[in-house]
């Protein structure tokens, strides 16, 4: 596979300029259309204008591809669904804090027994010294087993003098050059490769992978930072003395609660043909004891995730994400960045949760550490001053506004920048009196060289050492956990 180091350092500025008609408004093509104006369905989105939008050259490929969609099983269950909202529900109340990582653009590769081990343990990692800091339950939501696609700000780039597609993540087409037409198959293909990872997701922590009452066995890897060992070391020993003593006064009944944990998983809700192929008509959880199968005991879900997001390209009120998004039951996640209006957040709320229901929507502020003084304390008085006060999961994601690209044209991201967002974001919820519910991190549990600065003292210069990224650069799994420690660190004073 071509080195996405080597590739990005070709891109031209011309490349980026390129004209951007089917990512930027193009109307759909051939779907079947809605049973009336005003009724959501699973196709109502058709009938709106779209961003982002792929345009295959064998329509009659993609319709079978969906159709195959269509009869396979869901990837995940109703029930798994709710007892997410569930524990949103309690982060939106304060009760609990939210961690959501993973990679910026999932690969097809990634669906691999390392590989989904290591992001898997990084994330419970950091979990364990967010309960430490936080004293709070800790949500966990993986960007794993779908995360498959990625908005793009241009539909082709100059690469060696060439004008070719974007990649625009493996459900579309391939990084390598000679892969860059969209492919129909690649449809199915991801739901396969989400299905095989979910799969073996669920294995390892039933097996015990996350058994806390062996937390020594979460090897750190790579991490040979004696300070930061040394952080987690006391971390764990102080969890485990309380474990220790909960057995010895006879206190450890419910041990078998802490032999695993709940681990979500989610994605960027980007192509909708895809989600609409996996959103089905199912019975709620709350009537599964009821003989009845009336209709009304059904809700809409989109199977392909427990958790999906709108993305800060696509949350056009009156858009074809947006018109999906308000039909499902599921957990939803909206970007709120520098191009969101405060009345345009009220009418996205408004729409998209209009029974107010406590938990439902998660507001994942990207803002960039030099606006997020200027532009959170407006939104957040937006929303805790009208009939979505504290109904909502304020989360920060410190990464996506702080993007740039070397004088040799790679993106990195500095970990200071990530940092500071984080810390503002923190400190601005706290003069406003709302509730920072959780953080949103680009990560891999491998030794990257993608994200400069962070104890190890990354540079520029670095960045070629380990750069593996095909999109965005995210956070090694020493930055991360780092990030989880000074995170821990704050939350702890405030508590």
């Amino acid at each position: 596979m071509t080195n996405p180091i080597a590739l990005q350092s070709q891109l031209s500025s011309a490349g980026k300029a390129a004209a951007t008609a089917s990512l930027n408004g193009a109307s759909h093509q051939s779907q079947p259309q809605p049973r009336d104006g005003q009724t959501w369905s699973p196709s109502s989105w058709t009938t709106k204008p779209i961003k982002q939008d792929a345009i295959y050259d064998d329509r009659k490929q993609v319709e079978k591809s969906l159709a195959k969609l269509e009869r396979l099983p869901p990837i995940v269950t109703p029930t798994e669904i709710v007892r997410l909202k569930n524990s949103l529900r309690d982060v939106a109340l304060g009760k609990a804090f939210l961690l959501q990582g993973g990679d910026c653009a999932e690969l097809f590769d990634y669906c691999e027994e390392n590989a989904i081990e290591s992001k898997v343990k990084l994330l419970l990692q950091m979990s364990l010294v967010l309960i430490w800091g936080a004293n709070k339950p800790v949500v966990r939501i993986a960007r794993m087993a779908g995360q498959y696609a990625k908005p793009r700000s241009s539909p082709t780039e100059i690469i060696d003098g060439k004008e070719l597609p974007s990649f625009r993540g493996d459900i579309l087409n391939g990084f390598d050059i000679d892969e860059r037409k969209l492919e129909p198959s690649r449809l199915v293909d991801a739901y396969f490769h989400s299905a095989s990872t979910l799969n073996f997701l669920r294995a390892s922590l039933s097996s015990g992978l996350a058994d806390l009452h062996r937390p020594l066995d979460w090897g750190l890897g790579h991490v040979q930072d004696p300070e930061l060992q040394a952080k987690y070391s006391k971390t764990v020993d102080s969890i485990t003395d309380s474990l220790s003593f909960m057995r010895t006064v006879g206190a450890d009944i419910a041990s078998k609660a802490l032999e695993t944990v709940d681990l979500y998983t989610s994605h960027e809700g980007l192509l909708l043909e895809y989600e609409q192929s996996l959103t089905r008509r199912l019975r709620d959880p709350a009537n599964a004891s009821k003989p009845s199968t009336s209709e009304d005991q059904k809700s809409w879900y989109d199977t392909s995730a427990h958790f999906v997001w709108i993305g800060d390209r696509t949350r056009q009120i009156d858009g074809a994400h947006i018109e999906f998004f308000r039909g499902i039951s599921n957990p939803i996640g909206i970007k709120v960045g520098p191009t969101t209006s405060s009345s345009d957040l009220l009418t996205l709320l408004r729409t998209l949760n209009p029974s107010v229901e406590i938990g439902k929507i998660t507001l994942i502020t990207r803002y960039g550490s030099s606006k997020v003084r200027s532009l959170l304390p407006q939104h957040i008085r937006t929303v805790e001053n009208s009939e979505y006060a504290r109904s909502v999961v304020w989360q920060c994601d410190p990464m996506h506004g702080n993007t740039r690209s070397t004088s040799t044209g790679i993106k990195t991201r500095q970990f200071s920048d990530i940092l500071s967002e984080l810390q503002d974001c923190l400190a601005i919820h706290k003069e406003e009196g709302s509730y920072l519910g959780g953080v949103h991190l680009e990560l891999t549990g491998d030794a990257v060289t993608e994200c400069t600065g962070g104890s190890e003292g990354l540079g520029e210069d670095d960045l070629s050492l380990n750069y593996t990224s095909f999109c965005d650069p995210r956070l090694n799994e020493k930055q991360a956990l780092e990030l989880a420690f000074l995170i821990a660190g704050h939350l702890r004073e405030r508590n």
